[in-house]
């Protein structure tokens, strides 16, 4: 047994320790939130121990049920639905938490009341479960309003309001990438440890990307400035190379690739979802918080992504988010298209 080596793992900065560095720069925090990431973060662990042996459990085939989305609900979202509620409501933090697979918003029972509102989707991409592609859990956390009883609006709000966002992708290795609003960590779970280990300090996109990910499936139902954009991505005109496309079809696993890589990730409105398909508050806040902390950006195609201020629960919004020069080319050919 090597004891030097084993000493030295001993040093490593984990999640939980890098969340008590964080809140010691804040001296009035009574810690909280670290409570409330902590939870979280136990949510993450379970849910990625269901996720590798959902073959082994059965916890692949379908619920027989139907989410509010109208999508078939697999096993495996039920579950780490279920994991998430009890993480949130017991660690006594929270006073109103929003799930992708439930309809209403649920209001945390007072006694176990706190002053966050979370709003989550526990398992994004699970249709993606069967054929071993990386899943993942999308969080994002709001404070509410000074007293009163917890209401809608309380989460119905922009998303430049959010205080912390993130995501926790099952894949080869189960990655927790965070941002607390100054800048974006990443952390691995070590399996023998338990823990999660910071692996990707201060996360920057690059100011431009090779790649962009959208799906072309949809190209015949796109708007101008998409088609464009795209058409530009394969056949530059400016000499430069042409970008490479990348899709998944993983909302967490496209975007954790543009984070690292740079460039571009495109769900545009078409005909067929005029509203674009991804969900506000869930998916492209969470998303757009952490793209715009590592000094990316991201476009509604009307608007800066944090600016909108939904007025349902699951609202659905267009999206691009990547590079900041890449989603400044996009935002150019939506001004241009409005000024013709």
């Amino acid at each position: 047994m090597d004891h030097a080596a084993d000493a030295f793992r001993t040093d490593l900065m984990t999640i939980t320790r890098f969340v008590l560095n964080e809140q010691s720069k804040h001296p009035e925090s009574r810690g909280d939130f670290s409570i409330l990431l902590s939870h979280i973060v136990l949510g993450c662990k379970f849910v990625c121990a269901a996720v590798n042996k959902a073959g082994l459990a059965k916890l692949i085939g379908l619920a027989g049920e139907t989410n509010v989305q109208g999508e078939e609900q697999k096993k495996l979202d039920v579950l780490s639905n279920e994991v998430f509620v009890k993480a949130l409501v017991s660690s006594g933090r929270t006073c109103i938490l929003v799930s992708e697979e439930d309809e209403d918003a649920i209001i945390v029972e007072p006694s176990k009341r706190g002053k966050y509102c979370v709003v989550f989707d526990p398992l994004d991409g699970s249709s993606n479960i069967d054929c071993g592609v990386s899943i993942g859990t999308i969080f994002g956390i709001y404070m509410i309003k000074d007293g009163g009883e917890p209401s809608l609006e309380d989460v119905l709000q922009p998303g430049k309001n959010m205080l912390a966002a993130g995501y926790c992708m099952y894949g080869s290795s189960c990655t927790l990438v965070l941002s607390t609003g100054s800048g974006v960590n990443g952390f691995t779970l070590d399996p023998s440890l338990g823990e999660f280990i910071l692996t990707h300090p201060d996360i920057k996109i690059p100011k431009k990307g090779k790649i962009y990910s959208v799906n072309e499936g949809n190209a015949k139902n796109w708007d101008g400035p998409t088609a464009k954009y795209v058409e530009k991505c394969k056949f530059p005109t400016d000499g430069s190379s042409a970008k490479s496309l990348r899709y998944i079809g993983s909302m967490v696993a496209d975007v954790h690739r543009t984070l690292l890589y740079g460039g571009v990730f495109l769900y545009p409105a078409d005909k067929k979802s005029p509203n674009g398909k991804l969900r506000v508050l869930y998916e492209v806040f969470p998303m757009s918080f952490l793209m715009e902390q590592a000094g990316g950006q991201s476009f509604t195609g009307k608007e800066r992504s944090l600016d909108l201020v939904p007025k349902k629960i699951h609202e659905r919004s267009p999206i691009f988010l990547g590079s900041y020069d890449d989603v400044e080319e996009i935002k150019a050919l939506y001004a241009a298209e409005e000024n013709t």
